[in-house]
């Protein structure tokens, strides 16, 4: 499993928000799953369909994202 970049700025640290603007940190695998960084935590109520990037202001969906 690997982790997939930003294309932007090529970090792997992202996260989702839900509807009361809430984040969660995330990253996803080479699978396209988005799996919490932090053990334990759920996403449950998180939209998953859109990635932001914690290293720039890139955002989108989690399938534009690549491997480097």
């Amino acid at each position: 499993m690997r982790k997939l970049l930003c294309p932007q700025c090529k970090v792997p640290a992202l996260y989702v928000k839900n509807a009361q603007g809430e984040r969660r940190s995330v990253y996803v695998t080479d699978d396209y799953r988005v799996v919490p960084r932090n053990e334990g935590e759920s996403l449950e109520g998180f939209d998953l369909d859109t990635v932001y990037c914690m290293g720039c202001s890139w955002s989108g969906s989690p399938r534009r994202l690549v491997l480097r």
